[in-house]
């Protein structure tokens, strides 16, 4: 059997799920969304992923931060779907490691402007409830999208699921909500797409492909106590760069992004990865930092649903937006990109995906 959605949307992230609610607000409801993943959210999660003894919270290990004063869709979606905000901790003083210099130094600290803000409850929550007003869409997760045929009936789209088994769609309309360069390596278009957007899309790097985040979490931010904002900043490593991810009326923790570059991180056992930033810690704030709770490591780079080869290399710049759909071949007002890295104004961020989500929908419904 042949699905005929007059949408679909490829990839479950912030991206893909906005712009299905976006297509059902409109009247567009015969949508289905294909996930490779087993589960929705993308570059977003909040662990753990349900109710734990173990911990008080959830907590990011995919992207953290927004800026909704000056990101206004994001903004007014927020309040749209009754989520709260708080300002990332940066109380107290910053540590910082340097070759030679012995004994971490200490800074005076301070909040940066615009403050950076956090999702009460994780990204998750922001995840759940988008998915969880979509009304029509039919959400296929553990399908990933292996080829796009474009014909004179429609867009044949062949998918498979976790199992090796086929799937076969029939679309009018194609969004693609996962990373250009993403798309560009696994997807097979058939007409190839014109030579100067393939390989813009493939010079398009992916935000957060190549890093890895590791996270503990504690009883108590005990590190406050002293006097610390729990930012750090190393040339030591393996973090080089550390913050207070603690919930608010949760527990406390502590996470830190890993300078060890992924073809290194590749070679060494996670467990070894993560004894290193233990002992970071304890370098930084003490023995209570020895024994967390709970701890995970998360590397993007080696997530083939987010990264590609050539992601290996961390960038440390949002990259500029390529051109979102081709403007002159038999994929024009067909196929259209909408994950962050095609906003124009915040490429790579949160509020990038419901930018070229918005963007991207408005797009497909003047071309249908």
């Amino acid at each position: 059997m042949t699905l005929t959605p007059r949408v679909a949307i490829v990839g479950g992230g912030l991206a893909g799920l906005h712009a299905a609610g976006l297509l059902e607000r409109a009247g567009i409801c015969d949508v289905v969304l294909l996930e490779s993943r087993g589960q929705i959210g993308g570059r977003l999660l909040s662990l753990p992923a349900g109710p734990s003894a173990a911990v008080r919270g959830h907590f990011d290990l995919g992207a953290t931060w927004v800026w909704p004063g000056m990101q206004a869709e994001l903004g007014r979606l927020l309040v749209e779907l009754g989520l709260d905000t708080f300002e990332q901790p940066e109380a107290g003083d910053l540590l910082v490691e340097r070759r030679g210099s012995g004994a971490p130094l200490r800074i005076r600290g301070g909040s940066p402007e615009p403050a950076s803000m956090r999702i009460k409850g994780g990204m998750g929550v922001l995840v759940d409830a988008i998915a969880g007003r979509l009304a029509s869409t039919r959400l296929l997760t553990g399908h990933r999208v292996t080829r796009l045929a474009c014909r004179s009936t429609g867009i044949d789209i062949e998918a498979v699921d976790d199992q090796g088994r086929p799937l076969a769609l029939k679309a009018s309309q194609v969004l693609l909500a996962l990373p250009p360069r993403l798309a560009a390596a696994t997807l097979d278009f058939d007409p190839a797409l014109p030579d100067p957007l393939l390989r813009d899309w493939v010079g398009t790097a992916t935000w957060m492909a190549p890093h890895a985040k590791y996270l503990a979490v504690y009883e108590e931010a005990f590190w406050r106590d002293a006097g610390l904002s729990g930012a750090a900043r190393s040339e030591l490593g393996p973090m080089v760069e550390i913050h207070d991810a603690s919930a608010p009326g949760g527990d406390g923790a502590l996470f830190g992004f890993i300078g060890v570059p992924a073809e290194a991180r590749a070679r060494v056992f996670d467990e070894t990865l993560r004894g290193h930033c233990r002992a970071q810690l304890v370098r930084l704030f003490g023995a209570r930092a020895a024994a967390p709770r709970a701890e995970w490591l998360k590397d993007w780079a080696a997530d083939p649903h987010t990264a590609t080869a050539a992601d290996q290399r961390a960038t440390h710049e949002h990259a500029a937006a390529p051109a979102a759909t081709p403007q002159a071949s038999e994929w024009r007002h067909r196929l259209y990109g909408v994950a962050s890295e095609w906003s124009p104004h915040f490429p790579g961020y949160v509020a990038g995906a419901i930018d070229a989500a918005e963007r991207g929908v408005t797009a497909a419904l003047g071309g249908r």
